[in-house]
């Protein structure tokens, strides 16, 4: 089986062309400032110019306002838009329509109850991604990109009818493991490939598309 993996929080050439040549089939640059690995349009425009037609360029936005969206998606060739705040079902219907590009949501699961929240996104959604929940005790947690996991059993044997993403505190050592238990066949990673917050490691991006392929071989 191929999985599908993807190399979020691009914001260099050299992580980049790691995750090409590696076999990424997505990228994701991230368009929120409180991020680490927020990266400004001028240099998103690059980094996506250089991504082939094999791969698909997505951006991450977090309770974006139509400005934001405006703007970045005018400057910088998008294959994907990826929604991962607290935005509606409505609101995704609207930039769904507005733009005309696919849409993946993000849902933050600590519990099953989370996981119900999906079936209301499933109408006006191309793709889900299920991440973990920050802790409300920690302050300056971000939305995502925080290297936490969930339970991942709590995916196992669940099905929807659109296809979906699996992310959390994934990295080289343990998303073979993640895909087994869960079943996904498309794995998302941010800080599990990094040197420090917002800075990847060409090697660990390496490592981990080759732990993804390897999942697939034995899947």
């Amino acid at each position: 089986m191929k999985i599908q993996a993807k190399i979020c929080g691009i914001n260099h050439p050299d992580a980049l062309r790691a995750a090409l040549d590696g076999g990424a089939r997505y990228i994701g640059l991230v368009f929120f400032p409180r991020s680490p690995r927020h990266v400004e349009l001028a240099i998103a425009a690059d980094l996506a110019r250089m991504v082939g037609t094999g791969t698909r360029t997505v951006g991450l936005f977090v309770d974006p306002a139509d400005a934001l969206l405006d703007e970045t998606i005018a400057r910088v060739p998008l294959d994907m838009i990826q929604l991962h705040g607290e935005e509606n079902p409505a609101r995704v219907a609207d930039i769904r329509a507005r733009y005309g590009l696919p849409v993946m949501k993000a849902l933050k699961v600590a519990d099953e109850a989370d996981l119900e929240a999906a079936s209301a996104y499933l109408p006006v959604v191309d793709r889900l991604l299920f991440d973990a929940k920050p802790p409300k005790n920690v302050a300056n947690m971000l939305p995502g990109g925080n290297g936490l996991s969930f339970d991942w059993r709590l995916l196992a044997g669940r099905r929807w009818d659109k296809p979906w993403m699996l992310s959390g505190g994934l990295d080289p050592a343990n998303v073979a493991e993640a895909i087994a238990i869960t079943g996904a066949d498309a794995v998302d990673v941010s800080s599990g490939v990094e040197e420090r917050p917002g800075v990847k490691s060409v090697a660990r991006i390496r490592e981990f598309l080759e732990a993804v392929a390897a999942a697939g071989q034995g899947a």
